[in-house]
C-alpha cells in the first residue's frame, strides 16, 4: 500500500461548499458513534498490538487513540468559545509533540476511550440543538486564513475521527487482527 493511502485512508479533508442541515445531521451521527466503534476495534488488542504503528514513521493505536482525545476535547472548547464569544482566537498545541509525551506513549488507553465517550455524548448534545445562526458562528485559528465556523469543524472533526478509526481498522486487516 502507497504511503499517500497509508497516511489518508480515507482521503484527505475536503471542506464542503454548502453544507445542509440533513448533512450536518449525518455528520453529527458518525460523531456520536464513533466512541462505540472505536472501543469495538480495541478492546481486544493486546499491549503489543495498541504499540503498533499503523505505518512506518506512524503514531502506534495507543498514540491515535490518546490523540483522539485530546484533540477532540479541544475542538469542543472551540466550539464552546464560539458560541459564547464574538470571534474568539483559540490556541493551537503541537500534537506531534503531545503525541510523545509519556502520557501518549504509555498510559492505558480506557481514560482516553472514557474522555472520548464523555466529550462525544457532551458536544452532541450541544451540536443538535444548535439553530442555523449557531452554525455560522466563527473562531478565529491562527493556522487558517479564515476564520472556522462551527458547521465546518463540525465536518472536520466528523472526517478526523473516521480518519483515526480507519488508521486502526487498515492496520488490523492487515496484520490480521481480526
Amino acid at each position: 500500500m502507497n504511503i499517500e493511502k497509508l497516511k489518508y485512508p480515507i482521503g484527505k479533508f475536503k471542506k464542503s461548499q454548502n453544507l445542509t442541515a440533513k448533512d450536518l445531521s449525518i455528520l453529527i451521527q458518525k460523531m456520536e458513534s464513533l466512541p462505540k466503534r472505536l472501543l469495538i476495534e480495541v478492546s481486544d488488542l493486546s499491549e503489543k498490538q495498541l504499540d503498533t504503528p499503523y505505518r512506518e514513521d506512524g503514531w502506534s493505536i495507543r498514540q491515535v487513540i490518546h490523540h483522539l482525545a485530546d484533540s477532540h476535547v479541544n475542538s469542543f472548547i472551540r466550539i464552546k468559545l464560539a458560541l459564547t464569544e464574538e470571534l474568539p482566537a483559540i490556541k493551537p498545541y503541537k500534537e506531534e509533540l503531545w503525541a510523545v509525551l509519556d502520557d501518549s506513549l504509555n498510559a492505558p488507553i480506557r481514560p482516553s476511550l472514557q474522555i472520548i465517550e464523555g466529550v462525544h455524548q457532551r458536544w452532541v448534545i450541544l451540536l443538535k440543538k444548535l439553530s442555523p445562526a449557531e452554525m455560522k458562528k466563527f473562531f478565529k485559528h491562527p493556522d487558517f486564513d479564515e476564520p472556522v465556523k462551527i458547521e465546518d469543524a463540525i465536518e472536520m472533526y466528523s472526517w478526523h475521527g473516521e480518519h483515526h478509526l480507519a488508521h486502526i481498522t487498515t492496520l488490523k486487516n492487515f496484520k490480521n487482527w481480526n
